[in-house]
């Protein structure tokens, strides 16, 4: 009878101690969440219940296990299962409080400033810093489970001997990853691109959806996903729209007839902007900027506040124009001419003169 209470007492004492301490622990992170409404690191801490629970369940079963005296030719074995499960576990909780840890320092950043540059920079950051802690965590913790088993702990030695020529070999093979992951930091800290930046890359428009240490991800205008490695972004040009402020001036060019009404056009670009909510009023402008025998083109300059409202604004601006243009003054867009040409003023004429050659004459003498 011995035998059989003393597994269950042992076994069903260490999950009911679990949850028990899970459940209050879970109560004290709500009530403190509740009181402290600006800080949310105990809402998030929260996420970390089911990863301690598995720590504190693992933890006690493998301290108490030998009082457990079930399966004793297994004990090795069974042992070490139970190390290998708390310290993934313990690596599991660890990676998750520090996430909350970022993600609470972040929410309250992002509060106390109103700068969306600012903000991008430090999420960038911020998002790197936990990939980079994630990382390190695995690893530890891969290292941590391959020490558990003798073999491994033999092999140390040997591994630690040719670690310099191990290292050379691995520095040559993965020579472009590495150069990707330096590449990563250089981006999270350099403030090069930051995540929701406007950019063009490559001919392509969009704004910066991911950053990892080694690839970076652009959302396209309609919806498409480029995938690039981070070194693109240190070793070649491109466009940053968000760099220095968001603030956006754009053109819209129009090809009409040299009859064209600039001054009401001006006046009638003026009216479109008055009535676009896009438009942020800080300047706009319409001038004649190039000239050809059968057009001419004009330039309307328009401001918004950032990417997206400059193309909604130029796009207005373009598709009204063009539609008051057609109804009020259809003689100003662009034709193709066809008609006779007109005669010259009091009926004259070019006079055109023959050209002769002078030839020496040559006849009878």
């Amino acid at each position: 009878m011995e035998n059989v209470l003393r597994p269950l007492i042992v076994v069903g004492g260490s999950v009911v101690l679990t949850v028990v301490v899970g459940y209050l622990v879970d109560i004290l992170l709500r009530r403190a969440d509740e009181r402290h409404h600006e800080t949310p690191l105990w809402g998030l801490l929260r996420r970390c219940r089911v990863p301690l629970q598995l720590v504190l369940c693992t933890a006690i079963l493998r301290g108490s296990y030998e009082q457990t005296k079930i399966a004793k030719d297994h004990s090795a074995a069974i042992s070490r299962t139970l190390t290998l499960v708390l310290i993934g576990s313990a690596a599991w909780l660890v990676v998750r409080i520090a996430a909350a840890i970022v993600e609470s320092s972040y929410a309250r950043y992002a509060a106390m400033h109103r700068d969306p540059a600012r903000v991008r920079r430090v999420r960038t950051q911020v998002t790197l810093i936990q990939r980079v802690v994630t990382a390190i965590v695995g690893v530890v913790a891969v290292a941590a489970m391959l020490l558990t088993f003798p073999a491994m702990q033999a092999a140390g030695a040997s591994l630690l001997a040719s670690a310099g020529i191990l290292g050379i070999v691995a520095g040559v093979a993965a020579q472009s990853t590495l150069g990707n992951l330096f590449a990563g930091l250089q981006i999270a800290f350099g403030d090069m691109v930051r995540l929701g930046d406007t950019v063009v890359v490559n001919g392509e428009w969009g704004t910066i959806d991911e950053i990892t240490l080694t690839f970076l991800t652009v959302r396209t205008w309609d919806e498409r996903r480029i995938t690039m490695p981070v070194s693109y972004f240190t070793s070649k040009p491109f466009e940053n729209w968000s760099r220095g402020g968001v603030e956006m001036t754009g053109t819209v060019f129009f090809h009409l007839d040299h009859s064209a009404p600039i001054a009401l056009m001006r006046d009638r670009l003026h009216d479109i902007l008055r009535d676009c909510a896009a438009w942020d009023g800080r300047d706009w402008g319409l001038a004649v900027t190039d000239t050809t025998p059968t057009t001419i083109q004009v330039r309307a300059l328009v401001t918004a506040k950032d990417a997206d409202d400059i193309w909604t604004v130029r796009v207005t601006v373009r598709e009204q124009m063009i539609r008051w243009l057609t109804e009020h003054h259809p003689y100003a867009l662009p034709r193709v001419t066809t008609a006779t040409a007109e005669p010259a003023p009091n009926g004259h004429r070019p006079h055109f003169e023959r050209f002769t050659p002078d030839v020496p004459r040559t006849g009878r003498g």
